[in-house]
């Protein structure tokens, strides 16, 4: 396997996760012209974190959908599975979103202050189908991966981008809406055009490979098998995703809360622009595994995103793009700008790191390893509540707390998941030998 043919198949998911991360700041830089911008971006901030947070059991369909969707029994099933998916968090989304448990959550959990948490009660409202949205569309997504059709994903994400975009300018625009309103309305509005966009995408996929049942050798996938193998990965991303709400209590308890609080989703959007190429690398990884003489090849790709992404941040942070992109795309004030700019160093290992455990992640996952992956994360997230914890006794600074947290959290789970990766398939060295765990 040739690094171009690798690296051909993983630029599309790259585009599509840039395209995706680039739609935060977008939401963020109008809400940064609007009044009272400090508060709305908080609070935007918290509505973004909580959604996703509710959507982490579904965020993995991706990586199942690519790894199991191979006929139309199995396509069937994975369509069976999502839509419970969906009913059940759109669920939580009502109760959380409009009911007394969002006190409860936001004000006594997050101890978000009231004239932020005030405003965050509409923007979640206004988000209660988000989940549902993402899991049709990444359930989807998945089935067009594993038939080699990543180009049609990414077209997905852009015209997410375009009416996320063209909404939030809009309502800026023609509207007298508050900022947090606009910024989730426009949020909703992408996701249901890119959920709409991939029913559209898949119906060839439907009238031809996915016709009639296949004809295969394995043993037909049943519910069971579905979702033993989903629910490591279902608890993997709900981990992930409790990093926000964590950060967040964090930054609420440590030195001037309402400043971190309001740089906090800007310097989230750039380290997730700084991960885009780690997040499209597991299901690449599980797409083109085709037995041992492509584990090689696979590693040397990744290594090699790993150093590139890495000097993309320190260029970033110490050129005057960091400023450019802070004080003149965002429009930030100066004191949380500054404040965003000074703890954008703190950060530098995170992206890197992340390149490496995406790549070990999806090597596990190709294994049906996917216990493996879900311990993982619960070494990230023991060490994320330590570091945090630390922070908050020893009342150190929020935002290199927050980063001292993460970078430290990844590579433990590295550790982790190299030592577990190595006992099923030997990718550090040359000679490859196939153990059981």
């Amino acid at each position: 396997m040739r690094q171009r043919d690798i690296f051909w198949f993983w630029l599309p998911l790259f585009a599509s996760w840039l395209l995706m991360t680039a739609e935060g700041p977008i939401v963020s830089a109008s809400i940064n012209r609007l009044p009272n911008e400090v508060i709305m971006l908080a609070a935007q901030g918290i509505v973004v974190s909580l959604s996703v947070t509710i959507e982490s059991p579904i965020i993995n369909l991706l990586a199942t959908s690519t790894a199991l969707v191979k006929d139309r029994a199995s396509y069937l099933l994975m369509r069976r599975f999502t839509l419970h998916w969906m009913v059940l968090l759109t669920a939580v989304s009502i109760i959380i979103a409009f009911t007394p448990v969002f006190d409860l959550v936001v004000r006594h959990w997050l101890g978000t202050p009231d004239e932020i948490a005030e405003w965050v009660q509409p923007g979640l409202q206004i988000m209660i189908f988000w989940s549902a949205a993402i899991a049709w569309r990444r359930f989807l997504q998945g089935v067009l991966i594993h038939f080699n059709q990543p180009r049609k994903m990414a077209w997905g994400t852009a015209i997410r981008l375009l009416t996320s975009g063209g909404t939030v300018i809009g309502l800026a625009a023609f509207t007298s809406w508050p900022g947090v309103v606009n910024g989730a309305t426009a949020l909703m509005a992408g996701v249901i055009a890119e959920a709409l966009y991939a029913t559209v995408a898949v119906r060839p996929l439907l009238q031809n490979e996915l016709a009639a049942p296949g004809e295969s050798d394995e043993t037909p996938l049943t519910y069971r098998e579905l979702f033993w193998f989903h629910i490591p990965l279902a608890g993997t991303a709900v981990m992930v995703l409790l990093v926000q709400p964590l950060v967040t209590f964090s930054l609420a308890r440590l030195d001037r809360p309402t400043e971190s609080l309001a740089a906090w989703p800007v310097i989230f959007q750039i380290m997730l622009m700084a991960r885009a190429a780690a997040l499209a690398l597991p299901e690449a990884v599980i797409a083109l595994t085709r037995g041992p003489d492509t584990y090689q090849p696979i590693r040397r790709f990744s290594l090699t995103l790993a150093g590139l992404v890495a000097l993309a941040v320190v260029l970033f942070t110490f050129s005057p793009l960091a400023r450019l992109y802070l004080f003149g795309v965002q429009d930030m004030t100066a004191e949380v700008g500054t404040l965003a700019q000074n703890s954008l160093i703190y950060f530098l290992p995170f992206p890197t790191l992340t390149v490496i455990g995406m790549w070990l992640r999806g090597v596990l996952i190709n294994g049906r390893k996917t216990t493996a992956v879900n311990v993982a994360m619960v070494v990230n997230m023991v060490v994320t509540v330590i570091v945090l914890a630390l922070g908050l006794v020893s009342q150190w600074p929020g935002l290199p707390t927050a980063a001292v947290a993460l970078s430290l959290a990844v590579l433990a789970e590295i550790i982790y998941l190299a030592w577990r990766t190595q006992r099923f398939l030997p990718i550090f060295t040359t000679k490859m030998a196939t153990r059981s765990l």
